[in-house]
């Protein structure tokens, strides 16, 4: 009975003794698996876009910015044209000429633009830019078959025509920024390249070809004149006009119209229009009248007669 009892005892220390080992090990392990670093996971990021992306991306925003930039000095333009107050209305016939002349062009330019981005190798993104070259094209062809010689009584209604259609190329929905959020290869991209960032403008820098117009920005030059209109008389003056003016030179009769960006000369039933500072009005008796400077604050005009 003891030898039971001594067995007992015996197998009890026996199973003690495996139990602490067992909880020893166990707490080793615990001990260790705490002291060894853990595997962090990684968190998700978008996948690097490559260099041709990241400049799709930018050539797609340049046109963006171009069309918005379009649209509204369109409606800047519309405004002006029909707050002219000269009583002849010549004034915004001369600003209606001037859109007219040059709002199809830069239509143009950005449909050439967009026609020169190839492939993202997006296909969500190429559908969004093959929608917005259809777009611009279209109305790029509409106003190439317009003439910018309107009659008086259509100008105004022309250029609201104009305007109409320039205000309708807005980007085809979902447009970049939509889809940007949704493919993260393509969010990488839109957000490397600097054109896409909120705020940019183009660059200011003006293109290659000819020398800068005199004056163009600077102060204009002391017209040897000044407002005197009645110096002209014998076809020989200088002359500064700042909004509008009726000069008589030589016995001909010429209404000038100086706008920010243009001089318009009429001078019986013909109209002629100058951009920027340069340009010779000729008439019919020899008279010519010699854009000297010309901003935003006038023009210096000189006259002459052969």
């Amino acid at each position: 009975m003891g030898r039971s009892r001594g067995v007992a005892v015996a197998v009890a220390g026996l199973v003690l003794a495996v139990g602490g080992c067992g909880e020893g090990g166990t707490d080793e392990k615990t001990a260790r698996s705490s002291a060894e670093p853990k595997p962090t996971r990684s968190p998700s990021s978008s996948p690097s876009p490559s260099s041709e992306l990241v400049e799709w991306a930018g050539d797609m925003c340049e046109s963006t910015v171009a069309l918005r930039n379009l649209r509204k000095e369109s409606a800047a333009d519309l405004k002006e044209i029909r707050d002219s107050d000269d009583e002849t209305g010549m004034l915004a016939h001369a600003r209606a000429l001037g859109y007219l002349s040059t709002t199809p062009a830069d239509v143009e330019t950005v449909a050439g633009d967009l026609e020169a981005i190839g492939a993202s190798g997006v296909p969500a993104a190429d559908r969004l830019r093959d929608a917005l070259r259809k777009k611009v094209r279209s109305v790029a062809n509409e106003l190439e078959a317009r003439s910018p010689a309107v009659g008086l009584e259509y100008a105004e209604s022309t250029v609201a025509d104009v305007d109409k259609r320039v205000q309708s190329l807005t980007p085809p929905q979902p447009d970049l920024p939509t889809l940007a959020k949704k493919i993260p290869r393509l969010a990488a991209a839109y957000e490397q390249a600097e054109q896409c960032a909120p705020g940019w403008k183009p660059d200011g820098a003006s293109g290659d070809g000819g020398s800068p117009a005199p004056d163009a920005t600077g102060p204009l030059p002391k017209a040897a004149d000044g407002r005197n209109y009645a110096a002209c008389s014998d076809g020989v003056c200088e002359v500064l006009v700042t909004s509008t003016a009726d000069i008589t030179a030589k016995g001909t009769k010429v209404h000038v119209i100086v706008a920010d960006d243009s001089i318009t000369f009429q001078s019986g039933g013909g109209l002629m229009q100058f951009g920027g500072a340069g340009g010779e009005a000729g008439f019919g008796n020899g008279l010519k009248a010699n854009v000297v400077a010309h901003n935003k604050d006038g023009a210096v005009l000189k006259f002459s007669r052969p």
